[in-house]
């Protein structure tokens, strides 16, 4: 295996989104009318894209809700939410050695790309990367498998030298259905089983054994 470009999942992977995430869920119920879990029961909704989880919560697929129950959702989330959140402890550190190898690091998260820049700018992650790739708000390329193929096509990227690196089983189908070779992170919020099912070259259990995969393939990493 050779990679040139490596494509990185943020909430779960980069940050732990957990608190911003679930409050702005349970305020989204609320302003439905609907049952309210407690935060530790809304785990699961970190990862999948928002319509998704909100299908599930609010047992209904009627897009006219589940739009209203988003809104309700970014009402929280873009003022409060969003910065609710922290940085995964040795991610800084091993983004400078990937960086170092000359390896082209891009965001690819469902999160939309607006609310997805504001957080890596946040915590001053933006030098490692080249640039975030998210959904749009309407939903649009929120699922992981059409969002890869979009940024293979933009950047140009040969899908071979491609690595996705996530903590959701989302991550890694949307890798095998481009053809791209997965990592799987387990200090996010998937499982060991649940990664290992879509068969990723790696199941990390810190991030530096990222940075330790890539340089046993041949790469330059210090």
């Amino acid at each position: 295996m050779s990679f040139t470009t490596l494509l990185f999942d943020l909430d779960g992977t980069l940050t732990d989104p957990f608190e911003g995430i679930t409050r702005s869920i349970q305020h989204a119920l609320e302003k439905m009318g609907a049952p309210v879990p407690e935060g530790e029961d809304l785990h699961w909704c970190i990862g999948p894209p928002l319509w998704d989880s909100f299908e599930v919560l609010l047992n209904t697929s009627k897009r006219s809700d589940l739009d209203l129950a988003v809104a309700h959702y970014r009402e929280r989330y873009t003022v409060t939410g969003l910065y609710e959140n922290t940085l995964i402890n040795g991610i800084p550190g091993v983004l400078t050695q990937l960086g170092g190898a000359s390896l082209d690091l891009h965001v690819c998260t469902s999160k939309p790309h607006a609310y997805a820049g504001k957080i890596v700018e946040h915590f001053e992650l933006m030098p490692h990367f080249g640039k975030v790739y998210g959904s749009e708000l309407s939903g649009e390329r929120s699922q992981k498998a059409e969002l890869i193929a979009h940024i293979l096509e933009q950047e140009g990227l040969s899908a071979e030298e491609t690595l996705m690196i996530g903590d959701r089983k989302h991550d890694l189908i949307g890798a095998n259905a481009n053809g791209v070779a997965g990592i799987g992170v387990l200090w996010g919020y998937g499982s060991r089983e649940e990664l290992e099912a879509e068969q990723p070259v790696l199941v990390a259990e810190k991030p530096q054994d990222i940075a330790d995969f890539l340089s046993a393939q041949g790469l330059s990493i210090q």
